[in-house]
């Protein structure tokens, strides 16, 4: 609304009355428009904190350059957010006795970190720009900042997310999709959310990063016959058939803190480490898909990046809808 003070503020000089000419008319009608549809834009604070993306970068960076895992970590948050009722900062709120949030689902529990990264830039925005950015906006652009940090492609991030007041434990068990999950569960899954099947294929990309526990690879590696028996054999030591549920290896052994196509490579190999994974190239519908990407870098790169904008337009809150949190872990 800050725009429509400098609308209004359209006089005639020389006149006693202020009058609105015909084009600040049409142009006040487009802001309340524009207004009224909620509408994210990468340049939401533009005036409101201009150095709002240059502090989240900053501390993307820092994170990351002490821990490269941690871009995998800021990604997933992301993930994990937006599957759940939409990108609305809802998976960063604490439990309290009155009050039951995300953190301790199934997916979450033991394969979320970052949150104090993004308390860390939460404290800064806040002493530059009080009550200003949310924490919403915050988990897309620091996914967006970590994937460029660990060379994956650059994108803008729509912004103008505000934050939930209620979180839903039930949907984070059963909305974000299993390692577990066949070919057409996986579909399935990111059908409901309005993702294609390339869509799926290409944000599975996103595990070129990250690592996972051997409780979610075990069964692959003594139960499937879809897994190069080398690449099953050197992982056997570090994932037994009992014990170790938490021991962790690379989802892209290859290159695990590197955002490139080798995961697709890997998969054509036969080296997915996840069920899912491998789901992706074998037999299916998706196996054409997972050889455009192993032979073009380029096309892999441009749809990651599309299939996360998309990603960040699931059921944002905007307008007066929720709140800005001065706090991410709590409400206001």
């Amino acid at each position: 609304m800050r725009n429509l003070a400098l609308v209004m503020g359209s006089y005639h000089t020389g006149s006693c009355t202020p009058t609105i000419t015909k084009m600040s008319m049409l142009s006040l009608i487009f802001l309340l428009v524009g207004v009224a549809s909620g509408q994210l834009s990468s340049t939401f604070y533009e005036t409101s904190c201009p150095n709002a993306l240059s502090t989240i970068k900053s501390a993307v960076n820092s994170a990351v350059s002490k821990e490269a895992r941690m871009g995998a970590f800021l990604l997933r948050i992301q993930f994990h957010d937006c599957f759940v009722n939409g990108c609305d900062a809802s998976v960063l709120l604490d439990d309290t006795p009155n009050f039951t949030g995300e953190k301790t689902a199934d997916p979450n529990a033991k394969s979320l970190r970052g949150f104090d990264v993004i308390d860390t830039i939460k404290s800064q925005l806040e002493r530059i720009c009080p009550k200003v950015v949310s924490c919403a906006d915050i988990i897309a652009v620091a996914a967006r900042d970590s994937i460029v940090a660990l060379g994956g492609p650059a994108y803008k991030v729509p912004l103008g997310r505000r934050d939930s007041t209620t979180a839903s434990l039930s949907a984070a068990n059963s909305n974000i999709p299993a390692p577990t999950l066949n070919l057409t569960g996986l579909i399935t899954a990111f059908s409901n959310k309005g993702f294609t099947a390339k869509d799926l294929v290409a944000l599975s990309g996103s595990h070129t990063i990250g690592l996972a526990r051997c409780t979610n690879f075990r069964a692959r590696l003594y139960n499937e016959t879809n897994i190069n028996a080398s690449f099953a054999t050197s992982l056997k030591p570090s994932c037994p058939t009992s014990g170790g549920d938490n021991n962790l290896y690379p989802l892209d052994v290859t290159s695990p803190t590197t955002f490139n196509n080798a995961y697709f490579r890997n998969l054509v190999n036969q080296r997915g480490l996840l069920h899912s994974d491998q789901q992706l190239f074998s037999g299916g519908s998706t196996d054409a898909q997972v050889n455009a990407y192993v032979s073009n870098t380029a096309a892999f790169r441009a749809d990651f990046a599309n299939a996360m904008k998309k990603m960040g337009n699931l059921s944002p809150l905007t307008g007066t809808n929720g709140q800005i949190r001065t706090d991410c872990r709590k409400v206001n």
